[in-house]
């Protein structure tokens, strides 16, 4: 329910922000076909709500320490989906980092005490979910032909449908028969104190969103991951410090194995941007901004018909 919220703020927001800008914008920009809209938007708005529901839903089985170390796994599921898409080249450089982040991966799970193959589960399927939305959201954003290169405009479009989706999960999940003997709606206070509270967590999640979005469209990937682990981080101790999660040596060395991994794979990028290759086929990206590389789609007409 509370994602719900979180979900339809941000489709209200976006959608009357796309609605004043439209008002003083040439209405001869490029609209986007069903088609796409069904087998891009539709697919890209249900992995991003999947991600999020799936993490949270993790949280009631493991702790957040541990579910934030096994969503370090993303980068894996991200190359994957980046392999599968056309937007990266395999190499035994990248197969190398896989290795290495799914070695740090390992180590977090090895002597866990307190593991749930279910909670286990859930942040894996979200790390997967990660994966397959960042790879989608690159494609939308960068190729002009869908017309959401505005990060506001695809908001616009996905946040509907991660609203709809939520909503669903909420009204088969949730139980909402014990509502009112909830401790946060037993009374009109605490409603309107839960609500707003939602309501302050939605505007975060809008802002947060769409920073995210302007990251991926203006910079690249590898801003985002880096990002990442910066917010990994500060995750695991808050969660430590304020949760008292339990932090052991193994998990230690297992998120620092991760952390290698995965600024290998910015140091990887890196060095592409700098040879001015960043596809990894000798092709030159034209399409740069600020002088920040994305991924490119090594073969355009093959990942319309593979998608």
């Amino acid at each position: 329910m509370m994602n719900t919220v979180h979900f339809g703020m941000q489709a209200v927001i976006s959608n009357a922000i796309v609605f004043y800008q439209s008002r003083f914008k040439d209405k001869s920009d490029r609209t986007m076909t069903w088609r796409d809209y069904f087998f891009r938007v539709v697919p890209t708005g249900l992995a991003t709500a999947l991600d999020v529901n799936l993490s949270n839903e993790s949280l009631v089985f493991i702790s957040v320490t541990f579910a934030t170390m096994c969503k370090s796994a993303a980068p894996i599921f991200l190359l994957v989906f980046a392999f599968a898409f056309r937007l990266e080249s395999p190499s035994f450089k990248l197969l190398g980092i896989i290795v290495v982040i799914s070695s740090g991966i390992l180590l977090t799970v090895a002597k866990e005490t307190q593991f749930e193959f279910w909670g286990f589960l859930f942040v894996m399927l979200a790390a997967v979910m990660s994966g397959f939305r960042w790879c989608m959201t690159q494609i939308l954003l960068q190729k002009e032909v869908y017309g959401l290169k505005n990060p506001i405009t695809l908001m616009s479009y996905v946040t509907p449908v991660m609203a709809v989706t939520t909503a669903l999960c909420s009204l088969m999940l949730d139980p909402w028969h014990d509502l009112s003997k909830n401790k946060y709606f037993d009374n009109s206070s605490h409603i309107i104190q839960s609500f707003l509270l939602m309501l302050l967590g939605g505007a975060l999640a809008f802002f947060m969103v769409l920073t995210e979005y302007i990251l991926v469209s203006a910079t690249s990937a590898v801003t985002v991951t880096i990002a990442g682990i910066v917010k990994e981080a500060v995750t695991i101790l808050v969660a430590v410090f304020y949760f008292h999660d339990q932090f052991t040596w193994l998990k230690g060395i297992g998120l620092f194995t991760i952390m290698v991994g995965v600024s290998l794979f910015n140091w990887y990028k890196y060095q592409k941007i700098k040879k001015g290759h960043p596809s990894g086929n000798g092709e030159i990206n034209a399409s740069t901004f600020n002088g920040a590389a994305k991924y490119v789609i090594l073969d355009e007409d093959i990942t319309d018909n593979d998608t």
